[in-house]
């Protein structure tokens, strides 16, 4: 049986420096895929790109416009897009505002992959049939979303909760993409791949903390063994039975906050959201 079960496809993978992002986009390079990487730190992102065979795309999702230039240069390269693995994302210090003004778990979990998705849209609907894979969390369960107050100027913003409803907001992401882009052949699942032990949690002060103690060594799997639920979605392909689930590594349906299924918050996110990166 022959192992180029990705030949054929172009893929974008995001986060792609290190951690899940690069084992992913290295293996489905080599199981055939034509992988274009992107990530914010050059210096790592370089040798992933050199191991997949194509240039670096450079791009730091605290900053919108860096997410519109990628969406640009990726159009340059790409007549169509089969797989878009939004894979970029992280805890943040909720004090720490973004150059655009918001919330950074808000912004670099949510808004910049929802803003990257739909610029590239036309590329997914091109390719006719197309997945895009949203990474999100267990930690899904610890969030909430308040569409008055997504940027969190009247509440108090808690970093692990900040973090939570980022991961909320992915699962609501794919359910909106399932219910509106289903005519350009476009399926979407969220997924959480399990506790990695790779650089998660390096710009939060407490994650950051936890994961170089000792506890990383029994509270965390390896690398490959987290990208391993990316992998195998990404082979499955665009399958219409699971589009709009959320997967719990490789199981569909896992446990989801109950907000990820509320018809308001779904239709209320996707619409703030546009209005907010200028989609509106």
């Amino acid at each position: 049986m022959s192992d180029q079960t990705m030949a054929g496809r172009t893929v974008l993978v995001t986060g792609a420096s290190d951690g899940i992002g690069a084992e992913t986009a290295r293996v489905l390079a080599s199981r055939g895929a034509t992988v274009h990487v992107t990530g914010r730190s050059a210096d790592k992102l370089r040798p992933v790109a050199e191991a997949v065979g194509t240039e670096p795309l450079i791009a730091d999702f605290s900053r919108l416009d860096d997410v519109r230039r990628l969406a640009d240069e990726v159009g340059e390269r790409v007549g169509t897009l089969d797989l878009l693995m939004n894979n970029a994302g992280g805890t943040f210090a909720p004090s720490r505002k973004t150059h655009d003004g918001h919330e950074p778990n808000f912004q670099v979990n949510h808004l910049a992959p929802f803003l990257l998705t739909n610029l590239l849209r036309p590329k997914l609907a091109a390719a006719g049939s197309s997945l895009v894979v949203n990474t999100s969390s267990i930690g899904n369960l610890m969030g909430k979303i308040v569409l008055d107050d997504l940027d969190y100027e009247h509440r108090r913003a808690m970093e692990l909760r900040a973090y939570g409803t980022g991961k909320l907001m992915n699962i609501a992401f794919t359910r909106g993409i399932q219910q509106r882009w289903a005519d350009d052949g476009v399926v979407s699942v969220a997924v959480h791949p399990g506790p990695v032990g790779s650089s998660f949690g390096r710009d939060s002060w407490f994650i950051g903390l936890v994961y170089r103690s000792p506890v990383k060594r029994w509270a965390t799997i390896s690398v490959p063994d987290g990208a391993a639920p990316l992998i195998a979605l990404a082979e499955r392909g665009p399958d219409p039975e699971f589009n709009g689930r959320y997967f719990d590594r490789f199981k569909a349906d896992g446990r989801e906050n109950k907000q990820a299924h509320d018809q308001a918050i779904i239709d209320g996110l996707w619409e703030r959201s546009a209005a907010l990166v200028g989609l509106a």
